[in-house]
């Protein structure tokens, strides 16, 4: 198959629209009041948000900095849901908060559709990846992933301690989304390294910031060029082939959507792992009750994904407006922190516990409104099917030194070192 005409130019400028555009001073330096100058980077926030999210709620449940150009931070779920399923008022431009806002020429589409998509596109194009992630697509998957998870375990030896979260934890989604997408499953020290690049430097000078997103970029339109070449049955090979509204994707359509897969795909289900490990490795009546009773595993997970919930996603206001009390200007970033809206006692019985066997739990870890998740049954099958297999081969485990747990700094929180005692 003769490479596509439409793939055949340089696509670093795909990933810059997420970067250029309005510039805003950096700020950086501790937080004086998280009320008035709060930022998701400081080391409080990434080791425990916890405890400043409970007083934000008490004190000022809308919180605003002037970082990053001016930011809101709503901690309470009905001010988190009414902002989540308000596309009137709030776009998706882009949905990684920085110091640079896309150029509004962007929306509808955004650079990483559908998740960077307004209504009416959104619609489309999320429709077009719907059928790779049903339960029934999923469930095909799921051999493989238990495969591999005993696969890493195998890997442990006779080692007393692991890093969980190096050693086993960001493995399981890399494997499976490189699986889905066609991509060298070697490669994947570089998704590692892309989902740092992405997702935790913000704020890095924009020449730097750019350089690491065009890496990124490289990366797919490499893969985009060998699937052109040799095509296929994979997400990308569809994605390239994909038509909406009479017409093929347009390329930076395509190559946008496979950022966001690749990096959505691993990071969010990297931490939701690594914070349930890291639970249990902390919660011995917890790890007892599900190593004796693996089939309250899934209830399990849906409290893991309530109570650490790994994503906080961006919204940009479109006007300037007054909103529950806030004066909020075109332009102004909210961070709709749904581990903040999953920990509202308003919302949640025992909101700040931990309940494993909890039955009513509609939380908002997946997202709300019409960006849920569209990955949301494939991210809780590798949950699943991770803790089921380490539980089965290790049922004892914990902390080897709790003061050595590092924690992701930015929109997606997750343990980055967890190192476990497992004999």
């Amino acid at each position: 198959m003769a490479a596509d005409d439409r793939f055949t130019q340089d696509f670093r400028e795909t990933g810059e629209d997420e970067v250029l555009g309005t510039r805003s001073e950096i700020i950086t330096g501790p937080v004086s009041d998280w009320a008035t100058d709060f930022s998701h980077l400081e080391p409080e926030w990434s080791a425990d948000p916890y405890p400043i999210q409970d007083d934000l709620r008490q004190r000022c449940p809308i919180a605003h900095t002037r970082r990053f150009g001016g930011a809101w931070l709503p901690t309470r779920y009905k001010d988190v849901a009414a902002i989540a399923y308000d596309t009137e008022r709030f776009s998706s431009r882009s949905i990684i908060l920085s110091n640079f806002r896309p150029p509004r020429e962007l929306a509808p589409i955004g650079g990483s559709p559908p998740i960077s998509s307004d209504p009416p596109f959104h619609h489309d194009a999320r429709k077009l990846l719907l059928p790779a992630f049903t339960k029934k697509a999923v469930g095909k998957q799921e051999p493989a992933t238990r495969a591999f998870c005993h696969s890493l375990i195998d890997g442990f030896e006779e080692r007393d301690v692991v890093d969980a979260a190096y050693d086993y934890a960001q493995h399981i989604p890399m494997r499976v989304i490189a699986d889905m997408l066609g991509f060298p499953p070697e490669d994947g020290p570089q998704f590692r390294e892309f989902v740092e690049d992405l997702l935790e430097g913000i704020n890095l000078p924009p020449d730097e910031r750019i350089e690491r997103v065009s890496r990124l970029f490289d990366y797919l339109l490499a893969q985009v060029h060998d699937h052109l070449d040799n095509p296929r049955a994979d997400l990308t090979t569809y994605l390239i082939n994909a038509e909406l509204y009479g017409h093929r994707l347009d390329p930076s359509h395509v190559v946008g959507t496979m950022a966001l897969l690749l990096i959505a795909g691993i990071d969010t289900s990297w931490s939701a792992i690594g914070a349930s490990l890291w639970h249990l490795a902390k919660t011995p009546a917890d790890r007892g009750r599900l190593a004796t009773d693996p089939g309250l595993v899934p209830t399990a997970v849906e409290e893991f994904l309530r109570a650490y919930a790994p994503v906080t996603m961006a919204r940009l206001v479109k006007e300037d407006m007054h909103w529950h009390g806030a004066d909020m200007k075109a332009d102004d970033w909210i961070l709709l922190s749904f581990p903040a809206a999953n920990r509202d006692p308003a919302q949640f019985g025992r909101a700040g516990e931990v309940v494993i066997d909890r039955e009513v739990n509609r939380h908002a870890a997946f997202g709300l409104g019409i960006h849920r998740c569209v990955g949301s049954h494939l991210a809780r099958m590798e949950l699943r099917v991770a803790l089921e297999v380490w539980l089965a081969r290790i049922p004892e485990f914990t902390l080897a030194d709790p003061a050595a747990v590092t924690w992701s700094a930015g929109q997606i929180r997750g343990p980055r070192t967890l190192p476990l005692r497992i004999r």
